[in-house]
C-alpha cells in the first residue's frame, strides 16, 4: 500500500485583487506534493471578479 502524507491542500488567493482594495476575493483550491514542491506556489489563474487572468499565490 502506498504511503499517505505526501500530498497536501493549498489555497491559492489573488494577489491583484487584495492590492487593489476592491471588496471579495478570489481564492482556488488545489493539492500540491509538499515533497517535491517545498516553496510556495504561484499559478496563472482567472479572477471572475477582475474578469481577467491573475496571478495566484499560495497563503498559509
Amino acid at each position: 500500500m502506498a504511503k499517505k502524507g505526501n500530498r497536501v491542500q493549498v489555497i491559492m488567493e489573488c494577489t491583484e485583487h487584495k492590492a487593489s482594495g476592491m471588496p471579495g476575493t478570489s481564492r482556488y483550491i488545489t493539492v500540491k506534493n509538499k515533497k517535491n514542491t517545498t516553496e510556495r506556489m504561484e499559478l496563472k489563474k482567472f479572477n471572475p471578479i477582475l474578469k481577467r487572468v491573475t496571478v495566484h499565490k499560495e497563503i498559509k
